[in-house]
């Protein structure tokens, strides 16, 4: 499942995080690539233990809890502190798949990647190229999305960074632990909880209502790995 996740941050945190964006001070992205990564990837990082990065990282993490959207379609466990990355002047990321392990900075703990996360903080009309490619099953997605929206999409997936030819695409990325490991389970979690949402509060109390959330909750037990 690829998803959008539109109003993640507001105009006033977008803005606010730009100033400080602005004056950091990046460092060559390849620091934190695999080996097969390194190859490909061109662009600049903010250091993780830097101060602005874990100062946005929170405030990333803190708005993603108030996103019942977010929360539905990842149904997240453990989520790796926001990074983040910039492109100008040509530089891209090729072709290349997210490590499936990462470890949480400072700590001792790994996460599986499940899910993969693309925060745009730089609106559109501030650069050409920069479209993040997502190959799924039905062929390749190019996602360019507004200022404080947010794309999900599989871990899995081969993606890549077109070349940004004008300007400078800025963005968090993140990867997280699903309660759920297989997309297909999520997607049809995500589906069902959609659905019964849309019955709205005057039914909430109908049976087949209640039949339904019974059926979500009972596949949840069922599947979640904690």
């Amino acid at each position: 499942m690829i998803l959008a996740i539109p109003d993640v941050l507001t105009p006033a945190q977008v803005a606010s995080a730009r100033q400080l964006l602005d004056a950091a001070e990046w460092v060559d992205g390849r620091a934190t690539a695999g080996h097969q990564g390194a190859r490909v990837k061109h662009n600049q990082q903010l250091p993780v233990n830097s101060p602005v990065a874990q100062e946005l990282g929170d405030e990333i993490l803190a708005a993603l809890e108030k996103t019942p959207l977010f929360t539905a379609a990842a149904l997240p466990l453990h989520i790796l502190p926001p990074m983040f990355n910039r492109y100008a002047g040509g530089e891209n990321f090729g072709t290349h798949v997210d490590g499936s392990i990462r470890q949480i900075p400072g700590t001792g703990q790994r996460l599986r990647t499940d899910l993969s996360c693309t925060l745009f903080i730089s609106d559109p009309e501030e650069y050409d190229g920069g479209e993040l490619e997502i190959e799924d099953t039905y062929g390749a997605k190019t996602v360019k999305l507004g200022a404080g929206q947010m794309i999900l999409y599989p871990s899995t997936s081969l993606h890549l960074v077109r070349p940004v030819t004008r300007g400078a695409r800025v963005c968090a990325f993140f990867w997280l632990q699903s309660m759920i490991r297989e997309d297909a389970k999520r997607s049809l979690l995500f589906d069902l909880d959609i659905a019964i949402q849309r019955f709205g509060p005057d039914m909430a109390t109908h049976p087949s209502v209640v039949q339904l959330t019974g059926v979500y909750h009972n596949l949840l037990r069922q599947w979640a790995e904690m």
